[in-house]
């Protein structure tokens, strides 16, 4: 079961955001890490801020990071019965955008070890063409150590989650007001 007082990130996580800390504006990414999860009330706020939808609260998220305008990425917490490693990884843009980025954690080591953060797996389709990814050795050493049996590109990744929520977008479109 997953308690909405628990804020602290999962070991994974909590590694791969140290490394991608040190490594900010160094890598093209647009990613900011967090160092904790946002508070409940903070989700709260910003998750009806985003849906225009004053009735909802933000318990379903983990928010762990944002990009340079404001777009959040989080852990979706749509299965109750497994731990937070278990959860997809969502981006939800500042301009509407969405995308189930990893099915879960282990992914989503590796989306960040292929050069990817949050905002560029959610918007693949829409690359800016000068953008290059560069894999990342310290993060790719922790999706070793942690995952190691959920290597992938990054383009396999986005794909695998996409499969499986394929309609997030819509159950976000009509959480909206």
């Amino acid at each position: 079961m997953i308690t909405n007082e628990d804020r602290r990130f999962p070991a994974p996580l909590a590694a791969a955001m140290a490394v991608r800390l040190d490594s900010m504006g160094e890598d093209g990414v647009d990613f900011e890490p967090f160092e904790a999860f946002l508070s409940a009330d903070e989700t709260t706020e910003w998750f009806r801020a985003w849906t225009g939808n004053r009735e909802l609260d933000g318990n379903r998220f983990r928010v762990f990071g944002q990009d340079g305008t404001g777009g959040y990425a989080a852990l979706w917490l749509i299965h109750p019965d497994r731990p937070l490693a278990e959860q997809p990884i969502v981006f939800l843009g500042s301009e509407g955008e969405t995308g189930v980025v990893a099915r879960n954690l282990g992914a989503f080591l590796w989306l960040l070890a292929d050069g990817f953060g949050p905002w560029e797996a959610a918007t693949s389709y829409d690359r800016n063409p000068e953008w290059s990814q560069h894999p990342n050795r310290a993060l790719t050493a922790i999706a070793e150590q942690f995952a190691p049996d959920r290597r992938a590109p990054a383009a396999a990744v986005i794909e695998q989650a996409t499969q499986e929520f394929p309609d997030f977008d819509d159950t976000i479109m009509k959480l909206c007001c």
